[in-house]
């Protein structure tokens, strides 16, 4: 097993944060759905499990063929490359599971998340126990970082570096932006504490899959938060219930899409 924990800083409050990662998500999902490919979405309720915690629960399928690693999609059947994601968003603490059916417990991936109103300082935020906390490699990402994106990825009107919002007057993130924020009280932030636990139990090739999945967990988790910013006048101003009728319209989209639209959004790198 391979683990990684993913600190990315926003200037972005842990309420507003709630609302803009559930847009985003919406958002991000169209993007990647057509031809077949993309976003199912199976279940989207409350939930409430035997410990007391509240929150909303997802199951989603990916349709992912053109998507994965070329190492997998050369070694797994026809058929075969779908992931069923299922995920307790009890906020700020999230946790999502990645399986595929036809590895069974061969496969999985699991993130869990918290969100701290602080500039990405703590060590261990999880509570791992000692042993397994020195074995996680922390990385940091910094959203403004343009190095830090493949130039397939790179769109201008997602770059946290040139974009300024019109309605909260945040951005752009200079180069020293992250020092600037913390020295300013008025302005939110954030720190989303993404920690991933990767388990490819393969014989022989099973590391080298790890790495290469923890590769592309950074590069969605880059992507993403830039587009999370960058979207923020398009959500800033949006309720929960606003969210939850969004979903519901965003299902049925993604249905539609699957079906008639063609292939489109990031492949994967080494295809």
């Amino acid at each position: 097993m391979l683990i990684k924990e993913f600190r990315i800083v926003l200037p972005i409050s842990v309420e507003e944060y709630q609302v803009g990662q559930l847009y985003a998500v919406a958002e991000a999902s169209k993007n990647e759905t057509g031809g077949g490919e993309g976003v199912e979405v199976l279940e989207n309720r409350p939930y409430e499990n035997e410990d007391g915690e509240k929150g909303q629960y997802t199951h989603k399928i990916y349709h992912l063929k053109s998507k994965v690693p070329a190492i997998i999609r050369k070694l797994a059947p026809k058929g075969s490359l779908e992931v069923h994601e299922k995920a307790w968003n009890a906020y700020p603490y999230c946790k999502t599971v990645l399986t595929n059916v036809y590895m069974n417990d061969n496969f999985e991936i699991k993130i869990e998340t918290w969100h701290k109103p602080d500039m990405g300082d703590q060590n261990n935020v999880h509570g791992l126990d000692e042993g397994t906390w020195k074995s996680v490699e922390v990385v940091n990402i910094d959203i403004a970082d343009r190095s830090s994106i493949d130039a397939k990825d790179y769109n201008p009107e997602q770059d946290p570096a040139i974009f300024k919002s019109k309605e909260t007057g945040r951005g752009p993130l200079g180069p020293g932006w992250k020092k600037e924020l913390a020295n300013n009280p008025d302005c939110p932030h954030m720190c989303a504490y993404k920690l991933a636990s990767v388990n490819f139990k393969w014989k022989i090739i099973g590391s080298t899959v790890e790495g290469v999945i923890q590769k592309i967990e950074k590069r969605i988790f880059t992507h993403f938060h830039r587009q999370l910013f960058c979207w923020i006048d398009k959500w800033i101003h949006l309720t929960m219930d606003d969210i939850r009728r969004m979903e519901e319209e965003t299902k049925a989209e993604l249905d539609e899409m699957r079906k008639n639209d063609e292939v489109r959004g990031m492949g994967a790198e080494g295809n």
